[in-house]
């Protein structure tokens, strides 16, 4: 007889960010630049650090993972979320909620570890800046960046069956805008407090892990700074450190509050914002903070728009082309190249 009050649920509403119909003109143009933005950042960065052989070093190599991700993470969300701002039933079926949600969090976890990658590289920058290029060699880079996206994909297999094992009664209707764990849990008919254990030791792997090594990594970063004699190389360090920090803090800081705060806490209005921020907003400042601010990024989106800088350079200053083609290949600097 109990069997009998379930209802199987084939399909789920999402009701989106905003129920009102004036608003949906404006969100749909927002979005659509924002992810606009978010593909063309991440496949400049991509595209440049493939073409130019001056950035085939490690931090590089693993800013072309950053972005590669990103495109996958948002591709998982936007697309969908476009549509629905036209669509008048705003439904998705049982499968594709389930590929969503999959792939969703896999990305989303791969980010976690190789934004974690990328501090402990530069940590080992830090550490012992004249064995650097030997201890980061290119196997132990592309080992930490496969475990990253095999990590990311692993717990996302484990986030899902659990998720996916409760049981949805009649009431599909979801109050977000793309299938995500804590707005299921909170559709399920059943007794999530198991699901929720399991969710908060699989965030210790995927948040207190990655955070633990990134503070370390700048504390390291901010008592190196404080040796430069410079003032201004000092204040230049420490924005950029600060954008380091800014962006990631916001992306850890929002998925800590959507996935780890108890579900009897919850609520849907404030989850469905955090989620915009890492979702819409770390994406899009990721190629500002990280790459295009960059020089080296910089004069290789000038050699690919067909502006070669080196050879006025070379004209009117050879002295100066020298010194700077040696501090390129040097790596004893290597380490300044991590604080830009």
């Amino acid at each position: 007889m109990e069997s009998t009050n379930l209802t199987s649920v084939t399909e789920f509403i999402l009701l989106g960010l905003s129920s009102q119909p004036e608003l949906q003109l404006l969100l749909f143009l927002l979005f659509l630049m924002i992810y606009l933005m978010i593909l063309l950042g991440n496949l400049l960065i991509v595209l440049l650090i493939l073409r130019d052989s001056s950035l085939h070093t490690p931090m590089y190599f693993f800013l072309t993972n950053l972005s590669s991700i990103e495109v996958c993470f948002t591709s998982c969300v936007f697309p969908q979320m476009l549509v629905h701002f036209f669509a008048e039933r705003k439904s998705i079926s049982y499968s594709c909620c389930v590929a969503q949600f999959y792939t969703f969090l896999a990305f989303g976890i791969a980010e976690c570890y190789i934004l974690s990658v990328m501090a402990y590289d530069r940590f080992v920058a830090i550490r012992d800046p004249l064995k650097y290029l030997i201890s980061m060699n290119w196997g132990v880079c592309r080992i930490l960046a496969a475990g990253s996206w095999l990590g990311g994909f692993m717990l996302s297999t484990v986030g899902t069956v659990v998720t996916f094992q409760l049981t949805f009664c009649q009431d599909n209707v979801i109050n977000h805008f793309l299938c995500e764990m804590p707005a299921l849990m909170q559709l399920s008919c059943t007794d999530t407090s198991q699901a929720e254990l399991i969710v908060q030791v699989f965030c210790i792997f995927t948040v207190i892990c990655p955070v633990t090594f990134i503070i370390i990594s700048y504390a390291h970063i901010i008592i190196a700074v404080l040796r430069i004699r410079s003032a201004q190389g000092r204040r230049k360090v420490f924005s950029t450190c600060s954008s380091h920090l800014l962006v990631v803090t916001l992306f850890y800081g929002t998925g800590t509050f959507v996935y780890m705060k108890p579900q009897s806490l919850s609520s849907p209005e404030y989850n469905k914002i955090a989620s915009v921020l890492y979702v819409a907003f770390t994406p899009t400042l990721n190629p500002l903070i990280y790459s295009l601010r960059n020089k080296e990024v910089k004069m290789a989106l000038r050699k690919l728009l067909g502006k070669p800088e080196s050879a006025s350079l070379l004209l009117s200053h050879p002295r100066v082309y020298v010194r700077k083609r040696l501090a390129q290949i040097d790596s004893l600097l290597f380490f300044h190249k991590f604080l830009f």
